[in-house]
């Protein structure tokens, strides 16, 4: 019999154009023609200034699209933020995050605004080159490259306004097994075998996606979002799209309660955002995707989701959703899943170019025929400054694919990561930092003897731009 969980133990135009858009503004050419949001060096990186907006060579006329002339400075969002309003709707684009998630208004800026023609457009890479380390008989150890490259253009079309997305990775490059990682398990990387204390490697094309929104009044928006692959609404943001958890290069354990749908190979999503409140639902396709990391997939719309967004203040982000999946498993095609997520994130500046950043989730994931699993999730990441950050996650998660390496006996887990790097700036938009972290584990009964005392770390070198 499940115990309710909190009696439990202790403890992200083409692909091409837009990829391009996010490399060129890091290169001289590009940093002269790209829009600055701010003098400072370190603007877009956390704090927003508290100046007033300076005069934006925006040629995205937002009060003309209905979405508002919003006052940036009062609401204590900087010239960053001040740049570029929401393509979804009558909100600072700082708010949102991976797919149609939100996150609090007050996250920094990722990515360098370039001008091309009637279009403007954004870019922002984040590159890690890890070795990982995972102790005990069940561990490993590997070196990897993972990380995302991201574009996007806006344009208005009509009485609305009409955006584009691109984000690809690195992650085939690691190979079908992904990388050690004690205590995860899902998904398939090699259309066989189950991938059991091990992350599988993400889809080379993480997002190919348009959404077009419509005003309705200068405080709210109609909008519809598709995507081949893209996010349906579920759950809080992808953990690679978290300010509290993007600095560690280290997948969740919780990733197939919290946001395993994040790369989802059909995706329809219709929405309404009112102020500060957004009610949207999807049509999406269940089955994870397969072996081929580098193809586009495709299939029926079997699946769909709801979710609730609040933001009851510039510092904090709700959600509430449900998502009701198909046949997620290619290697367990006859069981589907229900999830019930709810989060709370919380974001705010610290001293001159700092921030606090904080996440805690919940996820109920009904399998069908199967068990209930629980998983919870809180994580934190604080930077003092420019130079450092420090970020940690703790996780606690029913896996039923430990023993045994399919579905077996229920085992509550627990997962505990701390870490922290250092960036060095090497231009306005450009910075490289060298990071690290350990994990400690908490693996109940015979099936902790099968683990011995692991332990776990990783050491890594960053690339950001933007």
């Amino acid at each position: 019999m499940m115990r309710p969980f909190p009696r439990g133990r202790g403890a992200t135009a083409s692909a091409t154009a837009l990829t391009f858009a996010a490399l060129t503004f890091a290169a001289p050419g590009g940093l002269a023609q790209a829009q600055d949001m701010a003098a400072d060096p370190h603007a877009g990186h956390h704090s927003p200034a508290p100046a007033a907006p300076a005069a934006q060579a925006d040629p995205v006329d937002h009060a003309a699209m209905g979405h508002g002339s919003m006052d940036h400075a009062a609401m204590g969002h900087g010239p960053e933020h001040g740049a570029m309003t929401s393509a979804l709707g009558p909100y600072p684009m700082s708010r949102d995050a991976s797919g149609t998630a939100w996150q609090p208004d007050l996250s920094p800026h990722m990515g360098q605004m370039i001008p091309l023609g009637g279009w403007q457009a954004m870019g922002h890479v984040l590159l890690n080159g890890v070795y990982v380390d995972q102790g005990g008989p069940r561990g490993g150890d590997k070196a990897f490259v993972a990380g995302m490259i991201m574009g996007m253009a806006q344009r208005p079309v009509g009485p609305g306004v009409l955006s584009l997305r691109a984000m690809l990775s690195p992650d085939p490059f690691m190979g079908k097994s992904g990388y050690p990682l004690l205590l995860a398990a899902g998904e398939t990387a090699d259309g066989v075998n189950l991938l059991v204390d091990r992350q599988h490697p993400h889809e080379a094309f993480m997002e190919l996606s348009a959404s077009y929104s419509l005003p309705l009044s200068s405080r709210s928006s109609l909008f519809i979002y598709g995507g081949l692959p893209g996010e349906p609404a579920y759950g809080p943001p992808s953990f690679m799209h978290r300010f509290s958890g993007l600095d560690s290069p280290e997948a969740p354990i919780s990733h197939h309660w919290m946001d395993s749908t994040h790369i989802t190979f059909g995706v329809l999503t219709a929405g309404l955002v009112r102020d500060d409140w957004k009610l949207e639902a999807s049509a999406f396709r269940g089955r994870e995707p397969d072996a081929q990391r580098w193809d586009i997939e495709t299939g029926p719309l079997d699946s769909w989701s709801a979710r609730v967004s609040y933001n009851p203040a510039p510092s904090w982000a709700l959600q509430a959703s449900y998502a009701d999946i198909h046949s997620p498993e290619a290697l367990d095609p006859h069981h589907d899943e229900r999830r019930l997520s709810l989060s709370a994130a919380y974001a705010r500046p610290v001293g001159a170019d700092g921030l606090l950043a904080v996440t805690v989730a919940a996820v109920r994931k009904d399998v069908v025929p199967g068990d209930v699993l629980w998983a919870g999730l809180t994580e934190a990441a604080y930077s003092p400054d420019d130079r450092w950050t420090f970020f940690g996650r703790a996780e606690q998660v029913d896996q039923n694919e430990l023993a045994g390496h399919g579905h077996g006996e229920t085992t509550r887990v627990a997962r505990l990561s701390l870490g922290a790097i250092h960036d060095w700036r090497i231009s306005p938009r450009v910075k490289i930092g060298l990071g690290a972290l350990v994990s400690a584990f908490d693996i109940p009964g015979a099936l902790g003897d099968d683990y011995g005392d692991p332990r776990g770390g990783m050491a890594f070198v960053r690339l950001k731009i933007g």
